[in-house]
């Protein structure tokens, strides 16, 4: 079964644990209630709203991770269980002992994969994608010439047009894609626990103040994904418009519409299933790379 991802952004809100569900009261009224063995990610998305540590406790050891939002509605801190893999410790010492030659291999696979996604992304999206397919399968171990970089220039000019600029602090499409991104980075960090692998040490992220480098490595052929998704929302915006770029506001309906992308379809190993099972089938087959179980890691496809 399909985890659920779910927001709760009413303010003043009381949310606690009650005979194995997630209950949202505000002023002593039951608002709604979700099976907790339904949710995979729970995303606290106002100030006003109380949490109980017993809630927090349960959710952690049904492998759930708690997401608290900023105030600018973006994901800002991810809780994660402590795996239950009765051989993480084999597991950690395999993730932390990897050689360089090991971590670029699956670095290469890792950006190969993310550009072939954004080739089909650009094809969905009625955009040419064929030189970044080309582009895609070239991609040598380590990707020493920044090939990622070069087909990033080349995907967002034709996705989202010549004045497009990727900017994490830009008030326009960029902040659906930092809620999509941040949602995603807590979907891997959940499934990278639950194989037993642990998040805080990466294959090329390394930044020292990164808590889950390896969570960032293993997302970026995930990314597509959202920008489809964020592409579609745009041009949503844009229909019966002067044809001018109306300003891409970040609330609850485009929330919703980015977290359904959790669900969408995918392609993986050959079967079509939902990109959140994907997702966690993508971080077991990166482990067994890891203790050299397997030669090649796995990532779901774009369909």
């Amino acid at each position: 079964m399909i985890k659920r991802t779910v927001e709760i952004s009413t303010h003043g809100c009381y949310v606690h644990k009650k005979h194995k569900q997630l209950v949202i009261e505000k002023d002593e009224a039951t608002l709604g209630s979700v099976p907790i063995e339904d949710l995979g990610v729970l995303i606290i998305d106002s100030p006003q709203t109380t949490v109980s540590a017993g809630l927090i406790s349960y959710l952690a050891e049904h492998g759930v991770a708690l997401v608290f939002t900023d105030s600018k509605h973006l994901p800002v801190s991810v809780t994660i269980p402590f795996s239950d893999n009765s051989i993480q410790n084999k597991i950690l010492q395999d993730q932390v002992a990897m050689s360089v030659p090991q971590k670029k291999r699956i670095w290469a696979a890792v950006v190969a994969a993310k550009i072939a996604n954004q080739s089909r992304t650009l094809t969905l999206c009625g955009r040419d994608g064929t030189a970044l397919m080309e582009i895609s399968k070239r991609v040598p171990s380590g990707d020493p010439k920044n090939l990622e970089a070069y087909a990033a220039r080349i995907y967002w000019q034709k996705l989202l047009g010549p004045n497009f600029k990727r900017d994490r602090n830009a008030s326009d499409e960029n902040m659906l894609l930092n809620y999509g991104y941040a949602v995603l980075r807590a979907s891997m960090a959940r499934a990278i626990v639950a194989t037993g692998l642990h998040p805080a040490f990466g294959i090329h992220h390394n930044n020292q103040y990164n808590p889950m480098p390896l969570a960032d490595d293993l997302m970026e052929p995930l990314r597509p994904f959202i920008d489809a998704r964020v592409f579609q929302l745009v041009n949503e915006a844009l229909m019966g418009a002067d044809g001018s770029v109306p300003e891409m506001i970040l609330n609850t309906e485009t929330k919703q519409a980015i977290l359904s992308v959790l669900s969408y379809e995918c392609e993986y190993d050959g079967r079509k299933m939902p990109l959140l099972v994907a997702l966690g089938l993508s971080a077991a087959s990166v482990k067994q790379v890891m203790t050299r179980e397997s030669e090649k890691a796995s990532f779901p496809v774009a369909v």
